[in-house]
C-alpha cells in the first residue's frame, strides 16, 4: 500500500514535460538506464516509418550516409576523430569486443579495480578463465579522501606482465569519477593498454578521447545523453584497429571494399536490426544541448550541483559523513544508510513511497548506500521527499 502521508507537494520541474516519466513517482534513477526525451523518441519513430517504408532504399542507399553523420557528431562530442568510432549496442558490449579480441597467455596479468562494474568484471573473468591470464585487482577504498588513493593502488599493482587495465570512469557502484586520463597516460608511460568502461560519462562529465588517451573506450549514450536504448560507442586508438572484431562476424569480414576501414567496415554491418538508436544520438546531443542557455557545459555544471546539493541534505538528515569529496562526483552520488539492517528498503521505497532509488551494496557489506541521480527534471524537494521516506522506513 502506498503511503503518502510524508509526500511533500512539490511543483514539477520546467523540464519534466519534455520527457514521458510517469508524474506520480519520484524517478532519482536516471544512472541506470537513463530516459529519452520526448523529442528525440519521435525523432527515432520519424526514422522507423521511413525505414518501413522503403526497407531496401533505407539499408542499402541511406543508412550509411546516415550513421556517418551522427558518428560525425558523437565523435565532435567526445573529442575523437570519426574514423574511431563505432556504434555497438551497449558499453558491456564494446568491452567484450575488446577482451574477446585480444590474446593473452598464462604469463599475463589483467588489472582492474575493487569497484570495477559486475557485468565487465565478469567478461574479464571469462577472458582469463579460458586463457589462463591472472587477474589483478588494486583495492580501491570507499569512503576515500582523494584522487590519489585511486592512482596509488592501481600503479602499484602494475607489473612487468600487466598488459591491461579495465578501468571504470565514473564508477556504478558509488558514483566516483575517477582520474582516467591520469591513470591512462600514467599506464601507457608503463607500456599497459588501457581499456576503459565510459558507460556514465558522456553528458555527464567532459569527455576528450583525445585527452584521455585511453587505448580503448567504450561508452552509453542512453545514459546521459539521453538518447534512445541501444545505442552506445566503442573507441579504438587507429593503430589498435586491424585486433578489434566485434562480436557478430558479418559481411564485413572479407569485403573488397578499401574506402574505409576493416574495424568500421566489420562493426557498421553485424547483420539485419534496428539502427535507428544509433541514427537518433545526433539529435540527443542537438536536443539536451539546447535546453540551457549555456549548452552542455551548463547542463553538466547544473545536474553535477544539484546532485552535490541533495547529497548535502541527505547526509545531514541521516546523520552521516559525505563519504568522498565533491571533486570526484559528477550527477550521481551516493550516501551511507546507518547501521542497520535493510533488507528489501529498495522495494519498500517504491511500494510505500513511489520512489525509485537505487540501493546498492556498500563496498564493505553489509552496509548498503543510496545512490541518487540529477538530471534536468529533477527537483530539490525530490530528494526531501526521500530523505523524509528514508527516515520513516529505518525508524520503522
Amino acid at each position: 500500500m502506498r503511503d503518502e502521508t510524508s509526500k511533500l507537494e512539490f511543483q514539477p520541474s520546467e523540464f519534466s514535460k519534455c520527457w514521458n516519466l510517469d508524474p506520480d513517482v519520484t524517478f532519482l534513477n536516471h544512472g541506470s538506464f537513463g530516459a529519452c526525451p520526448t523529442p528525440v523518441l519521435e525523432f527515432q519513430q520519424a526514422l522507423r516509418q521511413r525505414l518501413e517504408r522503403q526497407p531496401l532504399k533505407f539499408f542499402s542507399r541511406d543508412f550509411e550516409a546516415l550513421l556517418d553523420q551522427a558518428r560525425q557528431t558523437l565523435a565532435d562530442f567526445v573529442g575523437a576523430d570519426s574514423e574511431d568510432l563505432v556504434f555497438v549496442p551497449n558499453a558491456t558490449t564494446g568491452v567484450n569486443a575488446v577482451l574477446r579480441s585480444l590474446h593473452f597467455t598464462p604469463d599475463d596479468e589483467l588489472l582492474t579495480t575493487s569497484q570495477e562494474y559486475n557485468a565487465c568484471r565478469n567478461a574479464l573473468n571469462f577472458v582469463a578463465e579460458r586463457t589462463g591470464a591472472k587477474i589483478v585487482v588494486a583495492d580501491v577504498p570507499y569512503p576515500i579522501a582523494s584522487p590519489d588513493q585511486v592512482i596509488e593502488p592501481v600503479l602499484q599493482a602494475v607489473s612487468s606482465k600487466t598488459r591491461l587495465a579495465l578501468l571504470d570512469h565514473i564508477t556504478s557502484q558509488t558514483g566516483l569519477v575517477l582520474p582516467i586520463a591520469h591513470l591512462s597516460q600514467e599506464l601507457a608511460k608503463r607500456g599497459v593498454e588501457t581499456l576503459v568502461d565510459g558507460a556514465h560519462a558522456p553528458g555527464m562529465v567532459p569527455v576528450n578521447l583525445k585527452e584521455i588517451g585511453a587505448t580503448y573506450y567504450s561508452a552509453t549514450c542512453h545514459k546521459w545523453i539521453c538518447s534512445p536504448k541501444g545505442a552506445a560507442f566503442l573507441y579504438v586508438q587507429r593503430d589498435r584497429q586491424s585486433a578489434i572484431r566485434p562480436l557478430t562476424i558479418s559481411h564485413g569480414a572479407n569485403s573488397p571494399r578499401r574506402d574505409r576501414s576493416r574495424f568500421q567496415l566489420e562493426f557498421d554491418w553485424m547483420g539485419t536490426d534496428d539502427p535507428t538508436a544509433y541514427l537518433s544520438v545526433a539529435k540527443a546531443i542537438e536536443w539536451m544541448g539546447s535546453l540551457l542557455p549555456g549548452g552542455w557545459a551548463e547542463l553538466r555544471a547544473s545536474n553535477r550541483a544539484k546532485a552535490i546539493a541533495a547529497r548535502a541534505l541527505l547526509c545531514d538528515l541521516l546523520n552521516v559523513e559525505p563519504p568522498c569529496p565533491e571533486s570526484m562526483l559528477g550527477a550521481l552520488a551516493t550516501i551511507p544508510l546507518p547501521d542497520g539492517s535493510y533488507a528489501g528498503l529498495q522495494d519498500a521505497l517504491w511500494e510505500s513511497f513511489n520512489i525509485e532509488v537505487p540501493i546498492v551494496p556498500y563496498p564493505s557489506e553489509p552496509k548498503r548506500l543510496v545512490r541518487i541521480s540529477a538530471q534536468l527534471y529533477n527537483t530539490p524537494n525530490q530528494y526531501q521527499y526521500l530523505g523524509r521516506s528514508l527516515l520513516k522506513l529505518l525508524a520503522d
